[in-house]
């Protein structure tokens, strides 16, 4: 992650002694970040600065305040003070601790999805020191999956197998890919000896010769069986077109919704829009379903969904709304007419349909 351009990743600087303060205000210009100082400091600097009386007191108030913290104390000053607030590699904030002559920025926490790593290396720019990185798939000159899969937009279905992955790749061993569409491949060509590439899903049968026996990684919209150590990788390639009928309860879309899935082994971390007619934008269902997903909800005329051909159009919805297609109309144009993967599936009360973006 890029911490200085980045607008949302906001870092803050600690600085707990004199010599401490002239390098934190150099990190603070460099990296558009806020400085953080004792009460008894405030007169030494013309920076702006937040005062606090206790540092470990006063990291409880902003550890998750900053998407980055650069501490520049002794590590074991700076270990018992973000200690009581890590939870895992998801959400922890990059964490750099720093000597006061500004030798050594080491990366100590959230190295890879955090930032840490990149942010030990700017500060360390900044200061004429060296960053010191100790995520084994950097020791290793290897890629990090998982920054890889956030830099390519691809999400990480589940993170447990990530361990296993870095693991392999960190002690120089082989982590077969099954990416036909090329989502991953072309980022991993420059250690292509590493990632041995499976031509078809059928690997993934244990009956195959070509059955994966460790870490693996599977890049795809399907919900395909996969062996218990493969990493999937899901791209944001599909459209959800929904129709309801008023008042349908949430949970019973969800289970209609999760039952079209897995019919058609449709990861559901793909989906990435939902789309319905403008009379439904106030749905309850859809509004918490579009919040639940964090995808967005969009929205389109009855006009224009008129002009869209679809398989399955329907007398019925044009007698009750005026329109002879709403979820499968909607899923092709949010995919801006991409190919529908799922035709209209129905239940008593709902419509869907998935389209696949360009």
């Amino acid at each position: 992650m890029n911490a200085p351009a980045d607008p949302n990743f906001k870092i803050a600087v600690y600085a707990l002694t004199i010599p401490g303060l002239i390098i934190a205000e150099k990190i603070c210009a460099g990296l558009r970040a806020d400085l953080h100082i004792p009460k008894r400091l405030m007169d030494k600097t013309a920076y702006p600065a937040k005062a606090f009386e206790g540092f470990c007191r006063h990291m409880s108030g902003s550890f998750f305040k900053y998407q980055g913290h650069v501490v520049i104390a002794a590590t074991g000053l700076a270990v018992r003070a973000v200690a009581p607030f890590v939870r895992d590699k998801k959400s922890d904030p990059a964490v750099v601790s720093l000597g006061q002559d500004g030798k050594y920025a080491i990366s100590l926490l959230s190295g890879h999805l955090g930032g840490g790593n990149d942010l030990a290396r700017k500060v360390a720019a900044i200061t004429g020191g060296s960053p010191v990185i100790n995520t084994a798939t950097d020791i290793a000159s290897k890629p990090a999956m998982e920054v890889v899969a956030r830099n390519l937009g691809l999400v990480v279905e589940n993170f447990a197998r990530l361990p296993a992955v870095s693991r392999e790749l960190s002690e120089g061993g082989k982590v077969p890919v099954y990416d036909p569409d090329l989502f991953l491949l072309p980022e991993l060509a420059q250690w292509a000896d590493s990632f041995p590439v499976l031509d078809s899903v059928a690997a993934f049968d244990p009956e195959n010769p070509a059955y994966p026996k460790g870490p693996s990684v599977y890049v795809g919209y399907r919900a395909e069986a996969l062996p218990p150590e493969a990493l999937a990788l899901r791209p944001p390639v599909l459209s959800l077109g929904v129709g309801c009928h008023r008042g349908l309860a949430f949970a019973e879309l969800e289970k209609f919704l999760d039952k079209v899935f897995a019919e058609f082994q449709i990861a559901r971390r793909s989906i990435v829009i939902l789309s319905t007619v403008e009379t439904r934008v106030a749905e309850p269902a859809l509004l918490e379903l579009a919040k639940s997903w964090a995808i967005p909800l969009i929205t389109h005329s009855k006009e224009t969904l008129s002009t869209v051909s679809t398989p399955n159009p329907s007398q019925m919805v044009f007698s009750n709304i005026g329109v002879s297609s709403v979820c499968e109309a909607a899923a092709l144009l949010a995919a801006k007419m991409g190919p529908l993967l799922v035709p209209k599936q129905k239940c008593k009360t709902a419509t869907c349909a998935i389209a696949l973006l360009p």
